[in-house]
């Protein structure tokens, strides 16, 4: 049995939160796409973790967590992300699992990513820089060195092959970048060696046999469906599928094993980067849930564009994905406003349209509304459904109805145990 956990808007929904709080139902926790630009943040015991690449149940004993071969690994920040859970005592060579087909970033990936930015002027995409998109064109274009290569004995030769050519690319670009790649490749060097210290697996095999075996995994996904490669809002998108059917590629589990498609969203919508934003704020709504909601990016620190939950794009996520339950998180940023809007429908050159169009920019989009009543009460302190708010009980019945999914689980808080169970 596999059930899939997912973004259902830009990303930044709070999975790793839930995916700690749903581990000790799951045997093992399987990351199936993205790369370090991903930042899940968990909360607990009064110290906050970010994780960017190891999954978000590897803080619990009875996980076992696996990288799987769609995600791309960076072995300078995995092994940052090693170092900052050493206090913890976890036994990666058994708790963490990495698929031998998962790709490589290499230093000069992330040049690359820097130089195609810097070329693009403004009409820059707001990359992460962390070299995500130069690593997946790579893996298309077959150039690619993966995990498993590193224990061939020529696989520094094939490394220097594709980062000449780098080089050569970078050149190309004809912008200031200054580096010292020699630095970076002894860094690179030496984090590879730490990654060749944890288990490496054919992980479609791994997962294959755990299934017969009757072990439950949770699949857990980067980002968020609308940054999708294939269904976001290209070219505003990250470089891989992070929708439902991102699990089956990303690990090498068939479509008939899935079972719950859990969607988690945010009680409003919040993005990173550039690209279009039909329901974003610029007024002291906006600002106010920046400021409550602590809207920064885990990984960039970047601010986060926010503005009123948009249904259109919401319902065709839940679509997209195969949505069988949702959890809305961050429902407290909420408290305090007088009146809420939830955009239902969009004026899409001149018609009111209710799915989402092949382009949201701002001159063919405005948004059309439905205006709720705010509610006043602190949620954070809250521990069952019966203490809500009828304001809050109205929103959530109103979502339900419009999105045709039960949401099973409020989040009031960052900590886990600030987690309203419906």
């Amino acid at each position: 049995m596999v059930d899939l956990l997912l973004g259902l808007q830009w990303g930044d929904e709070g999975k790793g939160k839930i995916v700690d709080v749903l581990t000790k139902n799951y045997d093992i926790i399987a990351r199936f796409q993205g790369g370090p630009n991903a930042g899940h943040t968990l909360e607990f015991d009064g110290i906050k973790h970010v994780l960017h690449t190891i999954p978000s149940g590897i803080f619990h004993e009875n996980a076992v967590n696996v990288v799987g071969n769609g995600v791309v690994i960076d072995p300078v920040i995995f092994k940052k992300e090693l170092e900052n859970l050493s206090k913890f005592n976890i036994d990666f060579k058994k708790k963490l699992l990495i698929s031998r087909k998962a790709h490589l970033i290499l230093p000069t990936h992330r040049l690359l990513d820097a130089a195609s930015e810097a070329s693009k002027g403004k009409a820059k995409i707001g990359s992460t820089l962390k070299g995500i998109g130069p690593t997946y064109m790579d893996k298309t274009g077959r150039n690619g060195i993966r995990v498993g290569d590193t224990e061939l004995t020529d696989w520094k030769d094939r490394y220097r092959a594709l980062a000449n050519k780098h080089e050569a690319m970078i050149d190309f670009y004809n912008v200031d970048i200054q580096y010292d790649l020699k630095e970076l490749e002894t860094e690179f060097f030496k984090a590879v060696e730490t990654l060749k210290e944890l288990t490496f697996i054919d992980s479609e095999e791994y997962l294959y046999q755990a299934q017969k075996t009757g072990k439950s995994i949770l699949a857990e996904g980067a980002q968020g469906s609308l940054l999708d490669i294939d269904f976001g809002t290209y070219p505003y998108v990250t470089s891989s599928n992070t929708t439902a059917a991102g699990a089956c590629t990303g690990l090498g589990v068939a479509p008939n094993t899935i079972k719950e498609v859990i969607g988690i969203f945010k009680a409003y919508a919040t993005r990173v980067g550039s690209g279009p934003f039909p329901t974003e704020l610029f007024d002291e709504y906006g600002k106010t849930m920046g400021r409550v909601g602590n809207e920064f990016g885990a990984t960039t620190g970047r601010p986060r564009r926010c503005g009123w939950l948009d249904l259109v794009a919401l319902k065709y996520a839940v679509q997209v994905n195969g949505v069988t339950q949702l959890m809305m998180m961050k429902g407290d940023v909420l408290s305090g406003f007088d009146t809420l809007n939830v955009c239902t429908a969009y004026n899409y050159k001149g018609k009111t349209i209710t799915h989402l169009p092949y382009n949201i920019e701002e001159e063919n989009v405005t948004p059309i509304y439905t205006e709720m009543a705010g509610w006043k009460e602190d949620l954070t302190k809250m521990t069952t459904t019966s203490q809500f708010p009828k304001a809050l009980n109205d929103y959530i019945q109103f979502l339900e109805k419009e999105l045709e999914v039960p949401i099973k689980i409020v989040s009031v808080g960052p900590d886990r145990t600030q987690t309203i169970h419906r």
